[in-house]
């Protein structure tokens, strides 16, 4: 998935060390994953999640992701109730995905199965929670965040929201702030844990100081590497999930790339400066060498990605998106597929000597990454 975009407390340890007990998870057709579940805050989830991204079309029956793939909504509905029926318990979402119908299809799809998965959605942004309206910017004032959270528990038909995660931090509103209304919501019950999305450091240890928080989602992947340097490191020392958003670089990871690859006009990837022709060509590199290791593992790329960014800790949960039934069973897939610590430890080696050419994202949308909170008065 690529992002621009009860309160029981955490019991994580920190570190990362504590793994649930390990559990068969039934698939389709009678397969089976055998695969611990990881702890965000008060909930457990299978070690896979599923990024469920979608924007309107002008057909009123039809939506596109980012990337130029177009599914019917029944046909996204489906495949959510697919990843549920084969084991996949982190649903992730955002009121501005659509904006708003990739939570109002999420909401359809999970009827009847809603107690059975883990619902994780982001509020943050300057939209109206009723229409759908963007008004630019960001908005995390309080008054703002408890409308769009009452917003949210109708399209996603429920009466509480798992994990909600402030989708880019306010400069303009105190992390305190933010902190004091979700607490009130978790003390309604209507909110049970809370997180970030590409925050700065300093307004994580804030944030956590005045409610602790259960999960950062950052974008993580075998050729983004960027949250090792700070964001791992503190996920391990506060027990905070890392919940990992386009765990397979937009399609790259998974060969949906090639060295001459172009994409068409309003295909994100297009504006990504490490997919610019004058840089993939050389990026192609590293998905060389996760090529090698699927034949090495008897795998497919796709699941040797997912499982080297589960690898990096315990408490790491990627949610890759698809519109591919197929692709959806193969990345689940990828919640078996393990590394010795000596075949890790000469991946990780090959890793670090590619050198990774151009930025993660367009300018303009990493400028919204990284920001801290302004401090109260």
């Amino acid at each position: 998935m690529t992002d621009f975009g009860h309160p029981n407390r955490r019991q994580v340890v920190a570190g990362g060390a504590a793994l649930a007990a390990s559990g068969a998870i039934t698939l389709g057709s009678g397969t089976r994953a055998h695969a611990a579940t990881r702890a965000l805050g008060s909930v457990e989830v299978f070690p896979v999640g599923l990024g469920c991204q979608w924007v309107r079309r002008d057909t009123p029956d039809e939506v596109t992701d980012f990337y130029s793939s177009i599914l019917s909504k029944a046909e996204a509905e489906a495949l959510v109730r697919r990843a549920v029926d084969r084991g996949v318990t982190l649903i992730d979402t955002a009121e501005a995905y659509g904006p708003l119908v990739s939570e109002e299809i999420v909401g359809k799809a999970l009827s009847g199965v809603r107690d059975r998965v883990t619902i994780e959605t982001k509020f943050g942004f300057d939209i109206d929670p009723e229409t759908g309206a963007q008004l630019g910017g960001t908005n995390s004032r309080p008054a703002h965040v408890r409308r769009a959270v009452e917003a949210m528990l109708k399209r996603l038909r429920t009466d509480r929201i798992d994990v909600l995660i402030q989708h880019r931090v306010d400069p303009e509103v105190p992390i305190e702030d933010v902190a004091g209304v979700i607490g009130e919501l978790m003390a309604e019950g209507k909110v049970l844990n809370w997180g970030l999305s590409e925050p700065g450091i300093n307004t994580v240890r804030r944030a956590h100081a005045e409610q602790p928080l259960s999960v950062i989602q950052n974008q993580y992947s075998m050729n983004v590497r960027t949250p090792e340097a700070e964001v791992l490191p503190l996920c391990n020392e506060l027990g905070i999930g890392l919940v990992c958003w386009s765990p397979l670089g937009m399609g790259f990871l998974s060969g949906k790339m090639g060295a001459g690859s172009r994409f068409p006009e309003g295909d994100f990837r297009a504006v990504v400066p490490m997919y610019a022709p004058e840089n993939l060509p050389a990026n192609m590199a590293i998905f060389e060498l996760v090529k090698s290791w699927a034949t090495r593992k008897s795998a497919t790329p796709a699941q040797v990605a997912l499982a080297w960014l589960m690898a990096q800790g315990p408490m790491v949960v990627p949610i890759p998106g698809t519109t591919n039934p197929a692709h959806l069973d193969e990345n689940i897939g990828g919640a078996d597929l393990t590394f010795s610590t000596e075949e890790l430890e000469e991946l990780n080696t090959a890793l670090a000597s590619i050198p990774v050419r151009g930025d993660r994202l367009p300018a303009g949308v990493l400028a919204g990454t990284g920001v801290e909170a302004s401090t109260p008065d």
